[in-house]
């Protein structure tokens, strides 16, 4: 279990987002069959429907599309900061990072470099014009930048699998596994 106590997400919720995740297109009818024939989960399409909807509503998973390599290339760009100019700056650079369209993935990390961000652009020419432009709005905040070309992005997604881990904290969790032969 988590450190800071049982995980609020009950163990059939996890169940539904795991077939979610191995089954991205499938209709929610489809997710209803998996549930039923592989982990003995018996619910209508529309509750399934209700469920994802309101796991999403509470944060617990985002769908995404993320386009291929072949039409964007991916970078990593890693930021640290300029402490005397932290209070006046910090909040701007966070909101315009949020809302580039170029920025995919913005995470926080423990190290020098305390802001991290995957971007995507079509050429290195783009790429580097928003570098420069970026600077030129937010250099007073920045001790350091650097980023790193993403030549091949082998993989990019969560597969489904990770879910048995949390549910096998769970007797309820442990239960599903056994039904669909996982335990």
């Amino acid at each position: 279990m988590p450190a800071n106590g049982p995980d609020p997400v009950s163990p059939r919720n996890i169940v539904i987002l795991k077939v979610r995740v191995a089954n991205p297109t499938a209709s929610t009818r489809e997710l209803s069959r998996i549930l039923d024939d592989e982990y003995g989960i018996d619910l209508s399409h529309n509750r399934i429907s209700e469920i994802l909807r309101e796991m999403a509503e509470d944060g617990l998973y985002r769908e995404t599309v993320i386009p291929d390599q072949s039409i964007f290339n991916h970078y990593l760009f890693r930021v640290s900061f300029y402490y005397p100019n932290f209070a006046d700056q910090w909040e701007d650079c966070y909101w315009a990072l949020r809302d580039d369209p170029h920025v995919l993935m913005f995470f926080n990390a423990d190290s020098e470099y305390h802001w991290q961000f995957i971007t995507q652009f079509r050429d290195n020419e783009r790429m580097q014009r928003w570098i420069h432009e970026f600077f030129k709005e937010f250099g007073e905040f920045i001790s350091g930048f650097h980023n790193t070309v993403l030549h091949q992005v082998h993989k990019f997604q969560t597969d489904a699998a990770v879910f048995d881990e949390m549910l096998s904290e769970t007797e309820e969790g442990r239960q599903y596994l056994a039904e669909n032969g996982r335990d």
